[in-house]
């Protein structure tokens, strides 16, 4: 049984419990409006302090990846969406796929033939080499990428088939339009690297500082 301040009883308890239980709602109301202000706060903070990453890579122009590369003591969680990789009229579609590391990739098989995924290595690291194994049409396997780097991704059962998955170690990437022109948007202000990749060529990176906008073109060498 509730027990009542001293010399309160019957309908004035009554009274002190509803009013206690008003006081206890509008004390629970005031954190939570209180905890979402500093929420909307802090994301107000950081879009203040974002910007864009714009230039043009030389050397190839479509399908170029730029990606700003590891942040020495910083970590970014794990992706929840799952892209997808498809085997599709015997070739890997999108040919080339830009995800953050962590990401988890489905391999989507859609032709009526069996396909197979495997890889040698990833970021040149042959350690890294992983083969999914062969499935028929309409199933899919799937894996998580904890590892930077560009994987090239092949099929044992048709030889012809290839394609690329580049793993950024940061989720600040892009890939270039048909110009060779990229933009990484909501990059937090501060002093980075950026790395361009192309498919057959040899990667470039080179030092960027970002205060709001900034600008940076690289030339990609064979």
């Amino acid at each position: 049984m509730r027990d009542f301040p001293h010399g309160v009883t019957g309908s004035q308890g009554s009274e002190f419990l509803q009013l206690t239980g008003v006081l206890v709602n509008q004390k629970e109301k005031s954190m939570i409006r209180f905890r979402l202000a500093i929420v909307t706060l802090a994301i107000l903070i950081s879009s203040a302090y974002a910007g864009t990453i714009t230039g043009r890579v030389a050397g190839r122009t479509a399908d170029s990846v730029v990606y700003v590369d590891t942040i020495p003591g910083n970590t970014f969680p794990a992706p929840t969406k799952h892209p997808v990789m498809d085997q599709k009229s015997l070739a890997f579609q999108p040919h080339i796929m830009v995800v953050q590391q962590g990401t988890t990739v489905d391999f989507l098989n859609s032709d009526s033939v069996s396909h197979n995924v495997f890889w040698t290595a990833i970021g040149g690291n042959k350690k890294l080499g992983h083969n999914l194994g062969t499935w028929p049409q309409g199933q899919t396997r799937s894996f998580k990428f904890d590892n930077p780097g560009a994987v090239p991704v092949l099929c044992n059962v048709h030889p012809e088939m290839s394609g690329f998955i580049v793993v950024s170690p940061t989720p600040y990437f892009a890939q270039t339009d048909s110009t060779g022109n990229y933009k990484i948007e909501n990059v937090p202000d501060g002093s980075y690297t950026i790395t361009a990749w192309h498919e057959g060529m040899k990667p470039t990176s080179q030092k960027v500082t970002v205060s709001g906008n900034a600008q940076a073109d690289l030339t990609l060498g064979k």
